[in-house]
């Protein structure tokens, strides 16, 4: 199982590389990882405003821009990974730093003179009428913070990549493997969050910040080896030079060639085919998009194709490096148009966390913390996953005869319209919880209202579905169709649509309340509009799933030709 057709002639020990063997100790680190990571990053807005006396709305922002930025190094490190190091030392490199990143800041957390003195009832109390962090205590926690982002950065673009490359896309079997792989990945994915949100929340809540970033360093060792431990399983990719390079160079030579006529024979443009390379590397086929860049394949000189490619490639490049190019240009509206869903995921994150704090957490006189909430989008995925991978894909498949079921840019359309449908079930229980406290005469009181902690789940319900639509479907659908040389960075490339929804959460929400005369800004849910807020990013999206229609149904997938035939059949990828 896992075995690539075109390796027959290799030893036969080299055979068992890869597969689902391979890939356990990939799901081992995701789970323990990302159990730490979520479980910092969905509680941090109150260690912000009750340790840190960060007002709300700065709680808030802060969580945002560390989140966003956590996401989007993902791109460095997909560039590392393509271009210097291999896939699983770039892991190791990171998740190294994601360790350093947590130790520091369960020291700031241990130590009282790392951080300001508490407020009195920090919980219900005004920020700004505390003790404001030294910027010495500031400096130190954004130390920790981005390490951490670094580490996890870094390990979100390597890894996918890493398990997905114990796969052959290019064999049929496999390819239906490589797309369960995701959806394994997004559920190991989910365990490790549904034990971060619940017991290491708890752990901060009720024991101490320090004990729960100990736990995370601890957890994050553990991932670090088990992704070692597997290390004579992989398949390991060799890097190929940055890929950034590559599309320059395309754009370079195009521009030179700007006035050379464009061969309507795709045979006279200059390519590298199979047999000629003697490697693995995949040949892609000319598409007419964009076709001003195929003048960076036009052969200048009547001389043999061999003496212009000794020219170099910043004189001459092949169709595939401009393909790779022009896959680049086509995935950034899709990757734009996802970039609204994050920023309502980012809601979740941080003003839907500050909703649970004023309600009643208590079942069976046992306290739920706030910021475990986000539990119940993940048991929603937990369940959903294995029933959408061993169910509905195999029932899709035989109708559509696509290996995974559905193309991922379907898979991702339902993901937004359910992260629509989530805002407006947000803004309608808003509604209901501000009644509840008028009705009762708590607008300005501390005490919980009288209202089930769990009214929040609906919007969480519905967006966890969105959310194991369209994640999956990114990572699938960008790894699919990148080239060989840029799979980590592609990887990445669908992790940025989350980083730039949180960062233009902080913009909508700075924005919004200065349109709005405050909706946001009264530190006091009661008194806010949120509910307004959350109608306004309901309709939002649904304007944005029309752009992601039109960017969808403009997309054209790569051609690929097969290995196995003659260089002028190819294995076209919109049937796959």
């Amino acid at each position: 199982m896992g075995i690539c057709r075109d390796m027959g002639t290799r030893p036969k020990a080299e055979r068992r590389l890869g597969g689902n063997r391979a890939v356990l100790f990939v799901y081992a680190m995701e789970g323990l990882e990302n159990m730490a990571f979520v479980s910092t990053a969905i509680s941090l807005v109150t260690y912000f405003f009750g340790y840190m006396n960060f007002s709300l709305t700065k709680s808030a922002t802060t969580l945002t821009n560390f989140l966003g930025t956590a996401f989007l190094l993902a791109l460095f490190g997909g560039f590392i990974s393509d271009t210097y190091l291999s896939r699983f030392k770039s892991c190791v490199l990171f998740v190294s730093m994601e360790i350093l990143g947590y130790g520091i800041l369960a020291a700031q957390a241990h130590f009282h003179q790392l951080r300001p003195t508490p407020c009195k009832g920090a919980a219900t109390t005004q920020a700004s009428q505390c003790e404001a962090a030294s910027e010495g205590q500031v400096a130190i926690l954004f130390t920790g913070l981005y390490l951490v982002a670094l580490g996890t950065g870094g390990i979100k673009a390597a890894l996918p990549a890493l398990g997905a490359d114990q796969f052959d896309d290019k064999d049929p079997k496999e390819a239906a493997l490589l797309s369960s792989f995701f959806n394994w990945f997004l559920f190991s994915l989910t365990i490790g969050s549904i034990v971060g949100v619940t017991f290491i929340v708890w752990i901060s809540v009720n024991v101490g910040w320090q004990w729960s970033f100990i736990i995370c360093s601890i957890a994050v060792v553990l991932a670090a080896i088990f992704i070692i431990m597997g290390k004579s399983l992989y398949r390991m990719n060799v890097p190929k030079g940055s890929p950034l390079v590559r599309i320059i160079q395309v754009f370079v030579v195009a521009l030179r060639n700007r006035k050379l006529q464009i061969p309507e024979n795709d045979e006279e443009l200059h390519e590298i085919h199979e047999t000629e390379r003697g490697d693995n590397h995949e040949i892609i086929k000319r598409t007419n998009q964009f076709r001003f860049l195929d003048r960076a394949a036009i052969i200048r000189s009547n001389t043999d194709a061999a003496t212009s490619i000794s020219s170099g490639p910043w004189n001459l490049c092949t169709v595939t490096q401009i393909e790779e190019t022009k896959i680049l240009i086509r995935m950034l509206p899709i990757i734009c148009s996802t970039i609204f869903m994050n920023t309502c995921l980012a809601q979740l994150q941080t003003f839907s966390i500050q909703q649970s704090t004023t309600l009643n957490t208590n079942i069976n006189g046992f306290k739920v913390p706030g910021p475990s909430i986000p539990v119940i989008p993940l048991l929603c995925m937990f369940i959903l996953i294995p029933l959408y991978d061993r169910i509905f894909v195999p029932l899709a498949r035989r109708i559509t005869g696509i290996p995974t079921g559905i193309r991922p840019l379907q898979r991702i359309g339902v993901g937004l319209v359910l992260s629509a449908v989530s805002m407006a079930v947000s803004g309608v229980v808003e509604t209901h919880r501000k009644s509840v406290a008028i009705h009762h005469n708590m607008v300005d009181s501390t005490e919980p209202l009288p209202m089930s902690l769990f009214w929040l789940g609906f919007q969480y319900a519905i967006f966890g579905a969105a959310d194991m639509f369209t994640l999956i479907g990114l990572l699938e659908f960008f790894y699919a169709e990148s080239s060989s040389g840029m799979k980590a960075l592609s990887t990445a490339i669908s992790w940025s649509s989350v980083a730039f929804g949180y960062f233009t959460s902080t913009v909508v929400v700075e924005v919004v309340n200065r349109v709005s005369g405050g909706w946001l800004a009264s530190n006091n849910l009661n008194r806010d509009k949120l509910n307004y807020f959350y109608w306004l990013l309901s309709g939002l999206s649904v304007l944005n799933f029309g752009f992601y229609l039109v960017c969808a149904s403009w997309y054209r997938y790569k051609k690929v030709e097969d290995r196995q035939s003659h260089p002028k059949d190819a294995l076209d990828m919109t049937k796959v």
